[in-house]
């Protein structure tokens, strides 16, 4: 234990201002979405990816990838997605093994519903709230965050693969 390195006060208080701040914001933008469109962040997300993917479809380990999620967890969502009529999967003709998941226009309705509402949300919690420098520091620090984690996540989801 002698090597870690503990984090000094200062860090604690970033720490915990951070985690504060995007734990509140993750939440408040799922419950608006909740209540104004009937759906889970995460099936906006969903439909997002497929909404800006050719053809309005993505091989279902693709779409995993980009939604950040473990292909259990996003396969259950899309037949979630699939019994509203706003994705369809269907088998890949050249790989059997895999599926695609398409947005249909039942889907493609209600992403555009639900965008209004969810754009102003973010809007007015996170660019209103922020100078144009503090955005481009958040810009910055969340690159470097990401760059970080890249390869620690993308082992993880290989590990996970293998299960």
């Amino acid at each position: 234990m002698s090597d870690v390195r503990w984090l000094s006060a200062e860090e604690q208080q970033v720490w915990r201002a951070f985690m504060t701040a995007v734990t509140k914001f993750t939440e408040h933008l799922d419950r608006q979405l909740q209540r104004d469109s009937g759906m889970p962040m995460a099936y906006y997300e969903i439909l997002v990816a497929l909404s800006e993917s050719p053809g309005r479809a993505l091989r279902m380990s693709e779409l995993a990838e980009v939604c950040l999620s473990s292909r259990s967890r996003l396969s259950h969502a899309v037949a979630r997605l699939e019994k509203e009529g706003w994705v369809e999967r269907r088998a890949c003709t050249v790989d059997r093994r895999g599926s695609f998941a398409t947005l249909t226009d039942a889907g493609f309705a209600v992403l555009e519903q639900a965008a209004a509402g969810h754009v102003t949300a973010v809007r007015e919690h996170l660019f209103d709230v922020l100078t144009p420098e503090q955005l481009r520091s958040l810009a910055e620090i969340s690159r470097a965050v990401d760059a970080g984690l890249t390869s620690e996540c993308a082992k993880a989801r290989e590990e996970l693969a293998d299960f």
